[in-house]
């Protein structure tokens, strides 16, 4: 089938040269991303806090939060973050990007500052407040992965649009990053004006009062970034997909992108009455199955194996750190000691691991595509997860540094390859009608993933039993494994058109062959 030449907004748009409003449409949806990223991890650094402040100690052991009530604080954000991912993703075709992509950071910014401000006259109530507005948090952060995904892709040339969502996702390297870094600065003041003995040496003196003012603070200070990012995101025009394609004001489309990217366009609303009505088809309708059921099975099944191991990686490092001696026992340390250590580890992790990957993503995309990164990472993860697994037990005792270099590659690979490619694929593979709700139907995917690594990874883990602890990862390499196989389900998008990868292009050719007018 002869291939029909795109909109003329479209074509600029494909064809436009990198410019200053591509960088500053990075930044303003990559703080999102810092955001989500800070605020869903900070929680890792302060949960073991919480523990000793509000739960008795037993056993000769330091107060920790019980196992469900441990599971739903790290993971009540989660599920938050699935409801937020179908609900804006879907609004997101239906309104528009730019209509609802404010909302998420003003969720974002009020819950972070409520989650601080979680008081109670018992424990039941202070948990029951922070679960509140950590679930309505993880809503607003939910909104961002289509939204800012689906922007960027509908804003970027089709030479460097993977390199531009990728840079947008490796913000989140760097709010992880933060989450630790902010915690080990505020606990290091903390703690020079709160000394205190160790638990072993005297378990009522171990735990400072001060720390009640720590977490809070940890967990407001996730409302800065968004509030200071709001003012340029409500500046930002809608995209010119949608209003063309979605909206059919070819006129205005043109106008959005002529003064952001100064580029003369012309409209053409006879070509895009015809270009509309050739891609009306709904999601699940039986030509959205044809065409693009296989890659949404392929987008879904790819990141939902991925976030099972990299959410219960993330979230269960605090509990790795010991064995690679980055932390000392709880009991051999006061509460705020214990938060500075798990926050330095993290912070060391982030930098050294996770970091990294990120950034090797936004380098090698449009050369390597990322097909070939997501097969490299998947398979990668899951040789170094086996090699943890099984010798674990030698690693933990014999050989620490092995351990630590062995644990960073996981997370180096996660993110030089599938927990990128994951969020990149989404955003190109579907038309411009359904793209946002398909993103976010991903998305959802890969939130119940992390939910399984929050949820059941973290009760196996928490009693840090050598034993379970090798069941988990040994699991999570055939998991990883699992993704390697799914991904051969979707297809490269390096240097397509979204309207060539989508065959959008192509129904309107089909059309003009069999006469030309609809």
């Amino acid at each position: 089938m002869s291939s029909s030449p795109s909109l003329a907004v479209l074509e600029a748009l494909d064809t436009a040269r990198t410019q200053w409003y591509h960088v500053t449409a990075i930044v303003i949806a990559g703080m999102g991303f810092f955001t989500d990223a800070y605020d869903l991890f900070c929680i890792s650094t302060v949960s073991k806090l919480l523990g000793r402040l509000y739960y008795d100690s037993k056993d000769g052991e330091p107060g920790k939060l019980p196992t469900p009530v441990n599971n739903i604080v790290i993971g009540v954000a989660l599920v938050g973050t699935l409801t937020g991912q179908l609900v804006f993703g879907w609004l997101g075709d239906k309104l528009g990007r730019k209509r609802v992509y404010g909302i998420t950071l003003i969720l974002m910014a009020i819950c972070a500052i409520g989650s601080g401000l979680s008081f109670g006259k018992t424990k039941a109530a202070v948990m029951g407040s922070l679960c509140f507005f950590r679930f309505w948090l993880g809503f607003g952060i939910g909104g961002d992965y289509p939204l800012s995904a689906t922007i960027m892709s509908e804003y970027a040339n089709k030479k460097t649009r993977g390199q531009f969502i990728a840079a947008v996702f490796a913000m989140q390297g760097v709010g992880i990053i933060f989450a630790g870094l902010v915690s080990m600065t505020l606990s290091a003041v903390f703690l020079h004006y709160n000394p205190a003995p160790s638990f072993t040496e005297n378990p009522g003196l171990s735990v400072q009062q001060a720390g009640d003012f720590l977490w809070r603070i940890v967990l407001m200070l996730g409302a800065l970034p968004a509030v200071v990012t709001f003012y340029w995101r409500m500046k930002m025009p809608e995209t010119a997909r949608y209003t063309a394609l979605i909206a059919g004001n070819a006129k205005q489309a043109a106008h959005d992108m002529e003064k952001v990217l100064e580029i003369d366009i012309q409209a053409e609303p006879d070509r895009l009455s015809q270009f509309k009505s050739a891609n009306e088809y709904k999601l699940f309708s039986h030509e959205f199955v044809r065409r693009h059921g296989l890659h949404l099975v392929g987008t879904m099944t790819t990141w939902f194996l991925l976030d099972i191991a990299f959410y219960s990686q993330n979230l269960t490092q605090k509990d790795i750190f010991q064995a690679i001696h980055l932390t000392n026992k709880a009991k051999n340390v006061n509460a705020l000691r214990e938060v500075f250590e798990i926050s330095r580890a993290m912070f060391v992790v982030a930098l050294l691991g996770t970091f990294p990957g990120y950034w090797f993503t936004v380098i090698f995309i449009e050369k390597l595509g990322r097909y070939l990164i997501q097969l490299i990472g998947f398979f990668m993860m899951s040789v170094f997860m086996l090699i943890l697994g099984v010798k674990y037990d030698y690693l933990k005792e014999h050989n620490h540094m092995l351990f630590a270099v062995l644990f960073g590659l996981t997370f180096f690979f996660a993110n030089f390859g599938p927990n990128s490619t994951t969020f990149v694929l989404p955003a190109e593979l579907f038309p411009t009608r359904v793209r946002s709700t398909c993103h976010a139907l991903s998305a959802a995917s890969g939130k119940a993933g992390a939910m399984i690594g929050a949820f059941v990874v973290q009760s196996y883990t928490l009693s840090q039993e050598t034993s379970k602890i090798k069941k988990a990862l040994i699991v999570l390499a055939f998991t990883n494994m699992l993704g390697f196989f799914f991904t051969f389900l979707v297809s490269e998008t390096k240097g397509k058109s979204l309207e060539e990868i989508s065959g959008e292009n192509e129904r309107v050719s089909g059309q003009e062959e069999r006469g030309g007018g609809i």
